[in-house]
């Protein structure tokens, strides 16, 4: 039985995450052969005060990116 955890910054559509799930799941069973009714996929979503990359959190990267958008900074 294949488990597929998929791991998400919180925020995106829930259609589109459920169709990510669904999409997931058919590539597992055409790739692997694994009957359908036995894959399991977890979407697990994460605020993004607790997702980092490197010692800035993903909140305080978007926090940064909309400050500098205001200002008319160029994003990197």
């Amino acid at each position: 039985m294949p488990i597929i955890q998929i791991t998400l910054v919180r925020g995106r559509d829930a259609a589109a995450v459920s169709a990510c799930a669904r999409q997931v799941a058919r590539t597992v069973h055409e790739t692997l052969g694994a009957p359908l009714e036995t894959i399991r996929v977890l979407v697990n979503e994460l605020p993004a005060s607790h997702w980092a990359v490197g010692d800035r959190t993903r909140e305080e990267i978007d926090n940064e990116k909309a400050r500098n958008a205001a200002a008319g900074k160029p994003q990197s």
